[in-house]
């Protein structure tokens, strides 16, 4: 670590910490300025908030690696998430949340089912949901801030005491790190996590733009093209993945083989089907909801989503492509020399360029804007758990009536109980990798159906969004199980077989008995209360099966309208989605030299952009508040 990278770092540090302590003044009102920013946030610094939350460092980690092995139709993996939810949201989910007027997830949901115990029930589910995914987040930024720091700091923290090892120096960074951003988080608010994630992304741009400015100057087309093939190159697939890779880097193409996803078109299949449903269900009790909720208004929150996918996917598809041509023309060909690397982890690719293959200054840069990362990664997880724990839990069940200041000081007691539980998870890493897993694929498998149906059926009702979430978690959690069996089975047994198949192939098992547990849970019990129905219908209008609701509002106003936008909607979200897209695929072709397909990519994006503008944002500017 030469000594410019390290001041470079070490300033970045103390600027985030000074203006997140600076600003946090502002958090001491009430718990509308402290969780939501008093709802008076400009619509574009959230919209930078939001992107550089999403910016993280294990998702950039892993983004290189199958960028990497995969090729540019690699993007395609992010549908498993999928990453085109943030386009239902920007289209019309959005407006839909924000004209609920609350301040977390979970007191939405009293908005659809009402406040008797259905409702409760559906509103305890989330807050859980919430807190628990918040402390396993933690755990494994824990354990992954440790060693990054550890890579790019020259420093031996561990400590001992008689002979014993009380902290490794990964801990110890990682204490440090997580200290200091939870310091500003707690003490600001929504305020400080928006003025420092603000910062933080212009450094995360810097970075991305100066990497992929070293690598178009340093590395030239023939050094790509020597390694790489068109396949490499090819947005496009057939059923089954073809060869990516030819002569002595063949090898790799036995990598893709043993990875499971070699049947590509049913991936991508599978992930459409997935992708529709757990994007109609909405955002995650999580940062990004917390956004939406922070904006001035309706209109802004609309305003907001559409920014946060406009300044997210090409500075980081700079920063990304940048590093996986260093590592096709660096690290390949050692990779290829040593077998065991060829077989190795390739999210060992980004720390491994960082270290060896960028220049000084660049690279302090770089890593202060991956530290970046995770700070705003972090300190947005921080910020949206503890509003779970005080407004849907302290507030409502054990002490309704307080002051501000006392809700203020729970609200920073709640935040060092998240942290401290996570950071004590995140102590036994070898067993939280697991737990965290079962937390994302338990929990958001049993999210998608009751989540969808909230929105689109009059007659869904608390009880059934209760038993809805808890089968399918449930369910997901007897996969969890079978994943960790492997091996323990006979060959040719159908327990065997499903302990082998990749997750998002079971995911249409765990969303129908989700969706049985939701329709049983509704038809077993009674239908919400028509006043509740009538009043969020008549705030949200959202599309779906709502006749009986609309019928009654009509009696009662002659004038009321239902909403009618279903299909241009979903139109809208086709094109968002080769919208965002083409931001993704634009920056790796511009770094691979791939000019033809790069003026095509943009001149897509063009094009769907100017559509947008009619079909979209002339609409979102009609809105009244």
């Amino acid at each position: 670590m030469d000594s410019i990278d390290l001041s470079i770092i070490i300033i970045y540090i103390l600027i985030t910490i000074g203006i997140g302590i600076w600003i946090s003044r502002k958090a001491s009102k009430g718990l509308d300025d402290y969780f939501l920013g008093g709802n008076s946030i400009k619509w574009y610094y959230l919209g930078l908030s939001n992107g550089s939350g999403m910016f993280d460092v294990s998702g950039t980690a892993w983004m290189v690696g199958i960028l990497f092995l995969y090729g540019v139709k690699s993007f395609m993996f992010m549908w498993l998430w999928p990453i085109w939810n943030q386009i239902f949201v920007m289209m019309f989910l959005a407006v839909w949340i924000r004209r609920s007027n609350i301040m977390t997830g979970s007191e939405w949901i009293l908005t659809r089912f009402g406040n008797d115990r259905a409702g409760k029930a559906s509103h305890i589910i989330v807050a859980v949901f919430a807190i628990i995914s918040t402390i396993g987040f933690i755990a494994y930024f824990f354990e992954g801030i440790g060693k990054f720091m550890t890579v790019i700091l020259p420093w031996d923290l561990a400590l001992h005491f008689n002979g014993d090892v009380l902290l490794t120096s990964e801990q110890s960074y990682a204490l440090i790190i997580i200290f200091m951003t939870t310091l500003y988080t707690i003490k600001g608010g929504m305020f400080s996590v928006v003025a420092t994630e603000v910062l933080q992304y212009g450094i995360m741009i810097l970075s991305g733009v100066l990497v992929a400015g070293y690598t178009l100057i340093n590395y030239t087309d023939v050094q790509i093209n020597s390694i790489i093939t068109e396949e490499w190159k090819n947005v496009f697939f057939d059923m089954e993945l073809g060869s990516h890779w030819s002569g002595k880097y063949e090898a790799f193409d036995q990598l893709i083989n043993t990875e499971g996803y070699k049947m590509f078109g049913a991936l991508v299949g599978m992930s459409l089907f997935k992708g529709f449903f757990a994007s109609i269900a909405g955002p995650t009790p999580s940062y990004d909801l917390q956004r939406i909720l922070s904006t001035k208004s309706v209109k802004e929150a609309a305003y907001m989503s559409g920014f946060t996918n406009l300044i997210l996917f090409i500075p980081r598809y700079l920063l990304i492509g940048g590093i996986v041509v260093i590592a096709l023309v660096t690290l390949a060909p050692q990779m290829i020399a040593n077998p065991k690397l060829s077989g190795a982890d390739l999210e060992i690719l980004l720390p491994t360029v960082i270290n060896f293959h960028v220049p000084v200054g660049i690279k302090g840069l770089l890593l202060a804007g991956l530290l970046a990362a995770f700070m705003s990664t972090f300190s947005a997880f921080v910020n949206a758990g503890p509003a779970y724990i005080v407004n849907d839990i302290y507030k409502k069940y054990f002490k309704p009536v307080a002051t501000s200041e006392h809700y203020i000081k729970i609200s920073h007691i709640a935040s060092f109980v998240i942290v401290g539980l996570g950071v004590f998870m995140g102590f036994f890493a070898d067993s939280i990798n697991s737990l965290t897993l079962w937390i994302t694929s338990a929990l958001f498998g049993g999210y998608v159906a009751a989540n969808f149906l909230k929105w689109v059926w009059w007659r869904f009702n608390g009880w059934g969004y209760f038993w809805g979430m808890f089968t399918g978690l449930i369910v997901a959690s007897l996969q969890f199980i079978l994943g960790q069996s492997k091996g323990s089975f006979e060959v040719g047994t159908w327990l065997y077989d499903l302990s082998e198949m990749q997750d998002i192939y079971m995911f249409p098992i765990i969303f129908s008995f989700s969706v049985l547990g939701c329709v049983l849970g509704t038809f077993f019990t009674k239908p919400t209360d028509t006043e509740v129905l009538k009043s969020f219908y008549a705030n949200v209008r959202p599309w779906g099966f709502w006749k009986p609701v609309y019928s009654l509002l009509q009696k009662e106003d002659q004038a009321f309208e239902k909403n009618t936008e279903f299909a241009m909607d979903m139109i809208n979200c086709v094109i968002g989605i080769v919208w965002q897209s083409s931001m993704i695929v634009l920056p790796i072709f511009l770094l691979i030299r791939d000019y033809p397909k790069m003026f095509v990519s943009l001149l897509i994006f063009l094009i769907t952009s100017v559509i947008l503008k009619y079909t979209w944002l002339d609409k979102v500017r009609k809105i009244n508040n």
